[in-house]
């Protein structure tokens, strides 16, 4: 009598395989550990720039655009408790925008055309990328240049030409799964610090406000 296979349990080869992607992500994981003095100093520097009244302009392609709008949803919306809003744009969020514009001047300059438009000097724009090598990143890099934003990058290993480009970056080691996982892990580790800055900042405005005769 033939046996029956189990269609619900997984063949040997494909367990090895989630086995594998494990450790790619432990691998990434890791190397953020690694980083985390960075998120710090980046959470509090956003959290001070935006409060100032300057802007996130954030982008990336596929999967890093995902993240990307994660981003800037936390930051617009809340992350970690209730606190007021910030400005936040992801650029290929903008539907109308990224199709005219690639549609007149090519998909390389979706996001540099916009960064120009919305960025400011002053502002950050952050560039999620796990091969560090889109033209269309590496233009946004250079018209935030030109416009005197900064540039921070998190990025697959280094060095990569994104990372070489922006002003600081955060590049993993890791598989591009692996490394795109991380940096969702690297985002609402930034919204953490973020938002625990605001409420240090608003908690002392008020209390000096209340011991003001």
């Amino acid at each position: 009598m033939t046996a029956t296979a189990h269609p619900h349990l997984a063949r040997p080869d494909i367990v090895d395989v989630l086995h594998a992607h494990v450790d790619a992500h432990t691998v990434a994981v890791d190397a953020l550990r690694e980083r985390i003095p960075v998120v710090v100093r980046w959470g509090r520097e956003l959290a001070d720039l935006l409060m100032r009244g300057q802007r996130l302009p954030v982008a990336g392609n596929g999967g890093s655009a995902a993240q990307a709008q994660h981003l800037t949803a936390e930051i617009v919306g809340r992350f970690d408790g209730e606190r007021r809003p910030f400005s936040a744009i992801s650029l290929h969020a903008e539907s109308s925008s990224v199709t005219a514009i690639g549609n007149d001047y090519g998909f390389a300059e979706v996001f540099a055309r916009q960064v120009h438009a919305h960025a400011r000097c002053g502002d950050v724009v952050v560039l999620f990328s796990t091969s560090g090598r889109s033209e269309n990143l590496l233009r946004a890099a250079a018209a935030a240049d030109r416009v005197g934003a900064r540039t921070w990058a998190l990025t697959g290993i280094g060095p990569n030409p994104l990372a070489d480009r922006c002003d600081e970056h955060i590049a993993l080691a890791g598989t591009s799964a692996g490394v795109q996982e991380a940096h969702l892990l690297a985002l609402h580790l930034l919204c953490r610090v973020f938002d625990d800055r605001v409420r240090e900042v608003d908690a002392r405005t008020a209390h000096a406000a209340k011991e003001t005769p």
